[in-house]
């Protein structure tokens, strides 16, 4: 899929503003080529139904990617080393899967309000490791998250740096980093609420209140991953367990939550089933009165 070939003179400060304008009013600026956009929505659809449900061929593994690299190290260190991880429940699939669908759907709306899409899916490397962007729009590497209506927030008021337990930061930071770029952006939509942000960070833009949390070399910190990778013993905990509330009861950190390999850390970790989702508590001094799982 290529980008608009009209003359683009817009950019990403406009970007929310003028696909709210186009939701509204349904008006594509002068050059964007309607029925093509729509056609090419459709085969992005159609390939990620292919990657879903055909038959898979291609390479397989656990080598280091780009897309990982910000994961804290012990996560890392069990991936690459082939350790078991927690198998994958059928409607985590499906939030993956509608995940991939809700970007797409995003970028067709880029396209169809007047902005440049280009880049897309572009393999860089940095340090030996591979990885594929999501895209350049206006000219800017730009990751598309959909989110929920708790991640949001941290796009919405540019917190996600001091906050990220998924790493995006490092992730989108390598992918700039070889295209020879200090700057990023992240276009989020809340996928509960349908709202939009953009969220840009700037390694030159030392006044921003989060330049210190993304300002670290990126270089340095894949050869760090890469050591703490092929080292004989896993690395440090990548966070400690944290008090639940006043029950006298510990529970995983959110990093650890998520976590396939938590078991690994926890091998006597029990589960319960509160209303805003399973709690993993590391210490049960009051037995909570609610459902328990069966890890």
């Amino acid at each position: 899929m290529g980008g608009n070939t009209l003359e683009n003179t817009k950019g990403l400060d406009t970007l929310v503003e003028d696909i709210y304008n186009l939701m509204e009013k349904r008006n594509t600026p002068k050059g964007v080529d309607v029925e093509q956009e729509i056609e090419d929505f459709g085969e992005a659809m159609k390939n990620i139904m292919k990657k879903e449900f055909l038959p898979y061929d291609g390479p397989r593994g656990r080598k280091l990617r780009l897309s990982s690299i910000g994961k804290p190290e012990r996560q890392q260190w069990y991936s690459y080393n082939s350790f078991s991880g927690e198998k994958i429940k059928p409607h985590t699939y499906i939030k993956f899967m509608y995940g991939h669908m809700i970007e797409e759907m995003l970028l067709f709306l880029v396209k169809l309000s007047g902005h440049e899409v280009t880049d897309e899916q572009k393999e860089v490397e940095v340090s030996g490791v591979k990885g594929h962007m999501d895209c350049k729009i206006d000219g800017t590497v730009v990751d598309v998250k959909s989110t929920s209506t708790y991640g949001y927030k941290k796009f919405k008021d540019g917190t996600l740096a001091a906050d990220d337990p998924f790493g995006y930061v490092d992730q989108i930071k390598a992918y700039a980093h070889a295209e020879g770029d200090n700057h990023w952006a992240w276009l989020a939509m809340d996928k509960q609420n349908g709202h939009l942000c953009v969220l840009k960070y700037d390694m030159d833009d030392t006044k921003h209140p989060m330049h210190s949390f993304y300002s670290h070399d990126i270089e340095e910190r894949i050869e760090h991953v890469k050591k703490s990778c092929k080292q004989e013993d896993k690395p440090d905990a990548c966070s400690i367990p944290v008090p639940d509330g006043k029950s006298g009861n510990y529970k995983l950190s959110s990093t650890c939550s998520y976590c396939a390999y938590k078991l690994h850390c926890y091998p006597d970790l029990r589960a319960f089933a509160y209303s805003t989702g399973p709690r993993f508590l590391t210490k049960v001094v009051n037995l909570p009165k609610v459902p328990e799982l069966n890890l």
